[in-house]
């Protein structure tokens, strides 16, 4: 019987949130006896489009049955999308909406799904968290993903929704890595209307770029101003066990959103389906949760 190929593409290898998707396709692959690839885009939309169609355009036998990937860019490549399923791959897309995926699917050349945390929820429970640490309200320095991605917006979305109105959003704009955040805050930092800033809580769209704002702060040359903003709550999302979590129960975060790596589900449902026959649904939602529980969270005692 032919071992099934499937090929997964990964914004960048330098999230954490994305190393772990990586180690969860490696472990399905495994389990599942199957081969996988994971390649990166470097967070470069052209280079991902690229190198998807390089695997497209290969000689039949070195194609993969299955591309997955979590797109860069503000759109899921639909022509790339188009180009696979008339070759008869197999395409999912991750964390991410696809206005194509129901006009692919009739089309009945390939499977064709997108599978994705609940980003909006994600949201929603980080303006919960804020409510919690913030009891009386207060200013948030709020580090987000890139301004296209559905994925910042949603969880943008999401924590408006259940933020109290007595807490203010000052929006900095990240590119889900350590060094982006770093470098939004540092430009912060330099600007005259930062030194008038009371801000209360720093809050991040994923954990990374939370940890990349702590080290901003660890900058700070005046003593007093460096551990007045240390001293501060850091929320972030994503809440893997190595990163996140364990920032938690060190003390760098005060809480984070666990988001589910969900190559591993994808590989699998993919499997079902090629292998067994099974359904695929036209879009499948992982359910995220607060770290710590939302009734443990209590307000940082200065």
């Amino acid at each position: 019987m032919k071992r099934l190929k499937f090929l997964v593409s990964l914004t960048n290898n330098d999230n954490d949130y994305q190393i772990e998707q990586a180690g969860a396709t490696d472990e399905a692959a495994r389990r599942l006896g199957v081969t996988a690839q994971v390649i990166y885009a470097g967070n470069d939309a052209i280079t991902q489009s690229t190198q998807l169609l390089q695997a497209i355009q290969a000689a039949p036998q070195e194609r993969p049955d299955a591309i997955l990937f979590e797109p860069v860019g503000s759109t899921a490549l639909p022509q790339v999308a188009r180009a696979a399923v008339n070759a008869g791959i197999g395409w999912a897309v991750l964390n991410r909406e696809a206005n194509y995926v129901a006009d692919l699917r009739s089309l009945k050349k390939a499977a064709v799904f997108t599978i994705s945390v609940d980003h909006v929820e994600i949201g929603r429970i980080q303006g919960r968290q804020f409510a919690a640490l913030l009891p009386k309200g207060g200013s948030i320095l709020y580090i987000q993903g890139p301004s296209e991605n559905s994925a910042a917006k949603e969880r943008t979305q999401g924590m408006l929704e259940t933020k109290p109105a007595n807490i203010q959003v000052t929006a900095l704009k990240g590119q889900w890595t350590e060094e982006s955040s770093q470098k939004a805050v540092r430009s912060w930092l330099k600007l005259t209307t930062s030194q008038k800033a009371v801000i209360d809580l720093i809050g991040a769209q994923d954990d990374s770029m939370a940890i990349g704002a702590r080290k901003t702060f660890q900058e700070i040359t005046n003593e007093s101003d460096r551990e007045r903003w240390l001293k501060l709550p850091f929320t972030g999302c994503d809440g893997l066990p190595k990163t996140g979590q364990t920032w938690v129960r060190n003390g760098l975060l005060a809480a984070t959103v666990y988001s589910p790596p969900n190559t591993g589900l994808a590989i699998e449902m993919l499997f079902e389906n090629m292998e067994r026959g099974k359904d695929l649904p036209e879009r499948a939602l992982v359910a995220p949760s607060s770290i710590p529980a939302l009734n443990e969270l209590r307000p940082k005692v200065p």
